[in-house]
């Protein structure tokens, strides 16, 4: 199993020291690091950035919203991004919920796989420079025609050439259609809020997918899957989950809507449905404290590394045999270096 660092989004301003961060896990052997998007910092900025300091870990999106650009501006950004960091891209996309695709972007929702497998199969095409691109649609058509269009639109060759034949793309799902969508088109999985107790699941999934790959593609031997998880070295178990519990409190309470919301259900199918009513019960009645409280050690342990170096690696064991090719490190350099450790 490999590891990347997952330094997401933020709110205030930058993570203090990312920069330095990224470069301590570089030098501790970690091979990516990963960025993310939902109504404030972007995916892709960061990365051009933070890369400049770097020489060998790999620029992931985990993720780049498709809503936020159409499927060409996203393969521009791409390939524009692997030409400057030598051949490190790997873009990760995702289909977001309609709370943010709808409300932020301004864009429809409805037939989310649909989209998605149209989306991947022009970032393919434009990043391919095979042949001017066009798409049938319904939901995507390129070239653009019909009622309140000029007319004039054309199919297009980009006019960069790409640095790679293949730039990865890795689907993020949490639903078992989307995770066997990501078994089928893409280059990997970038699942959440997972618990090794749902391996068997994972894999019954992506073996679905693997039964309609496209033979273009890499087999299912080079998939990967990368899997964002806290780690927290304390010797207290407790107060290493309470630093945990409000992440888990915000995408179960705060992330959608009552009656929509994935990452609710990816947490209830780990047994969690009557804890997941109250967390979301009261977030959304405006108790955040209420709702962080709510929220159980066990799943924080289920989804995440809390407690001492010890435990760490004893709980670590548990993801060794499962379909996670990559764990994805959120938090701290004292987290990077612990989890170089249990590596050693």
């Amino acid at each position: 199993m490999e590891f990347g660092y997952s330094i997401g989004y933020w709110r205030q301003g930058p993570p203090p020291k990312a920069l330095e961060t990224i470069q301590a896990a570089e030098r501790l052997g970690f091979d990516s690091v990963w960025t993310a998007e939902a109504y404030g910092s972007d995916a892709f900025t960061p990365l051009a950035w933070w890369g400049a300091g770097t020489s060998s870990i790999r620029l992931a999106t985990g993720i780049a919203q498709l809503s936020a650009r159409t499927p060409a501006a996203t393969a521009m950004q791409a390939m524009t991004l692997d030409h400057l960091s030598g051949g490190r891209v790997i873009l990760g996309v995702g289909a977001s919920g309609p709370q943010v695709v709808e409300g932020w972007y301004g864009q429809p929702y409805p037939r989310p796989l649909a989209r998605t497998r149209e989306y991947v199969a022009i970032l393919r095409a434009v990043m391919a420079r095979q042949a001017p691109v066009t798409a049938p649609g319904p939901q995507l058509p390129l070239p653009l025609a019909g009622e309140g269009t000029t007319g004039l639109g054309k199919p297009l060759l980009s006019t960069l050439h790409p640095s790679r034949e293949h730039i990865p793309i890795h689907l993020a799902a949490e639903g078992p259609k989307n995770t066997a969508l990501a078994a089928e088109i893409a280059d990997g999985w970038l699942p959440f809020l997972l618990s090794p107790a749902l391996d068997g699941e994972a894999r019954s999934n992506l073996a679905e997918g693997f039964a309609q790959r496209d033979a273009a593609l890499p087999g299912p031997e080079a998939f990967e899957v990368s899997l964002p998880v806290p780690v927290v070295v304390d010797d207290d178990v407790e107060r290493a989950a309470d630093q945990v519990r409000p992440m888990i409190a915000l995408y179960v309470g705060g992330m959608g809507a009552k009656g929509q919301n994935f990452h609710l259900d990816a947490v209830a199918r780990l047994g969690y449905e009557a804890e997941c009513e109250v967390i979301q019960e009261r977030y959304l009645a405006g108790d955040k404290a209420g709702a962080i409280a709510a929220v159980p050690t066990r799943l924080v342990e289920e989804i995440g590394l809390v407690g001492p170096l010890a435990k760490l690696r004893d709980d670590l064991q548990r993801w060794e045999s499962t379909v996670v090719t990559r764990m994805l490190v959120q938090g701290d350099v004292a987290a990077l270096e612990a989890v170089a450790e249990l590596r050693s």
